[in-house]
């Protein structure tokens, strides 16, 4: 087996101009329908790991002092560890509904590849 050879395929392939294909069509769709869930869960995440991270800071007093700031703290603490938890069901949710709206495309699309393929 010649790796030269193989390895040259491989950069001139990397080079080569892209046809649009249905494969390729068939990603971006899927893609497509995964997104809005995806950047929605590290916006969330994110936003509410502040949250938390600020009623830590309150709660141990590295910001703010006094026994009133460190039960406010304890409060954004137990909101922000709430808004993490509420994260996943709802990914779970946006998925499930990106998924129905593009799913009879994402059938139609998968269904004509395979009978190609056949």
């Amino acid at each position: 087996m010649n790796t030269d050879k193989i390895y040259a395929e491989s950069i001139a392939k990397e080079y080569a101009p892209k046809n649009s294909s249905k494969v390729v069509a068939l990603k971006k769709l899927d893609r497509k329908a995964k997104m809005p869930a995806t950047v929605f869960t590290y916006a969330w995440g994110i936003a509410w790991a502040l949250v938390l991270g600020v009623g830590m800071c309150l709660s141990m007093e590295v910001i703010g002092g006094g026994i009133v700031w460190m039960c406010v703290g304890v409060a954004l603490g137990l909101i922000g560890l709430a808004g993490c938890g509420l994260n996943y069901p709802i990914y779970k949710k946006i998925l499930e509904n990106g998924k129905k709206k593009y799913a009879f495309e994402i059938v139609e699309l998968a269904r004509e590849i395979s009978e190609e393929n056949n």
